[in-house]
């Protein structure tokens, strides 16, 4: 019996060390257990393994009942969470309390956002896709920005390899949701705020479902094919969407909005590349400052589009090189023979 449970304990260990995710570990132990038990029923009454695991059945049955309700149990905490987070916000004060409004002060002395411009973004709502490392600091931002509702979309879990630029996340909570993960750090920025995590990955189905309910879509994606779906919505529906991308040390982004006048993603990037073309941050690397510095200037388009502030990169496309500090802006045309927004 303490054998086993001292390679269980070994397998955590190393496993920590090595920064294998927790989903990781404790499929190992589960196998482990998994095979202890298999042994004893397999094996004869006083075999030396089943003497060395601790003879009887019994006791690693019971353990895995244990083990078995507290899985059922996580399981359907998450359910309630996530129902709950489905749940209409109570509506608010049309009025700021004191202290919102010394909290926004240094926006609302702000001219081209002034007091009309932070009731915009408290009236206003955001959808951002992807909690990592686009995501995070623009989930931030807003925030802290006192945008009122913001939902948050992904299907991932924190791992120990997301926390060198995915810094809304914490050590703390690796094999957790990361829209959880990223809620919880943005209420305790911002208690003011609400916001809503989607924890599931964004399809069809969820994108019809979400897009209506918001005024701007943020795209922090890695994959083309939820960049591509994330477009179709957002054209179809009239929404513009700020759409950010990332390689090694260069950052861009845009505001793909059709229905006033711009291109859409797909005008600009007609197909996907093919494969290994455009390899991901796990295959490329990427500095991890540089999610920060692209997440927060998504962050201050959704502001100006939700204010009305300034110029939105609407048709223009920003290019950040943080390995020379070099940042310039392109033109951007639209298709007409885009599948997407096109005639």
């Amino acid at each position: 019996m303490l054998l086993v449970l001292g390679l269980a304990a070994g397998l955590w260990g190393i496993g920590h060390v090595m920064g294998a995710p927790k989903r990781a570990r404790v499929t190992l132990i589960a196998v482990l257990f998994v095979a202890v038990i298999a042994l004893h029923l397999l094996l004869p009454d006083g075999h030396p393994v089943r003497m060395a695991t601790g003879e009887s059945v019994a006791f690693w049955l019971i353990l895995a009942g244990f083990a078995g309700l507290i899985l059922a149990y996580r399981a359907g905490l998450g359910r309630l969470r996530t129902r709950a987070a489905t749940v209409a916000p109570e509506a608010r004060s049309d009025r700021f309390s004191d202290a919102e409004l010394e909290r926004y002060a240094r926006h609302i002395v702000l001219r081209e956002i002034g007091g009309a411009g932070q009731k915009a973004l408290r009236n206003g709502r955001v959808l951002v896709i992807g909690a990592g490392g686009l995501g995070a600091p623009a989930l931030q931002y807003l925030a802290a920005a006192g945008v009122g509702t913001i939902g948050v979309i992904d299907d991932d879990t924190v791992e120990n390899a997301n926390l060198q630029r995915q810094v809304i996340h914490r050590d703390r909570d690796i094999g957790l949701p990361k829209v959880f993960s990223a809620q919880a750090a943005m209420l305790a920025q911002n208690p003011h705020v609400t916001v809503l995590p989607y924890h599931r990955r964004l399809d069809d189905a969820s994108a019809a479902e979400l897009f209506d309910d918001y005024d701007v879509i943020l795209d922090g994606t890695d994959n083309f094919s939820t960049r591509y779906l994330a477009n179709r919505a957002a054209a179809a529906r009239g929404k513009p969407l700020v759409s950010g991308a990332l390689s090694q040390w260069e950052g861009q982004l845009s505001v793909f909005d059709p229905a006033r006048g711009a291109p859409c993603y797909q005008c600009i990037f007609p197909e996907a590349p093919a494969a290994g073309l455009a390899p991901s941050c796990a295959e490329a690397g990427v500095l991890g400052p540089l999610p920060g510095v692209v997440g927060a200037m998504m962050a201050v388009e959704a502001v100006k589009l939700l204010t009305g502030a300034g110029q939105a990169l609407r048709g223009e496309m920003l290019i950040y090189d943080a390995l020379w500090g070099e940042t310039r802006k392109i033109a951007l045309k639209s298709r007409t023979d885009c599948p997407v927004c096109g005639g």
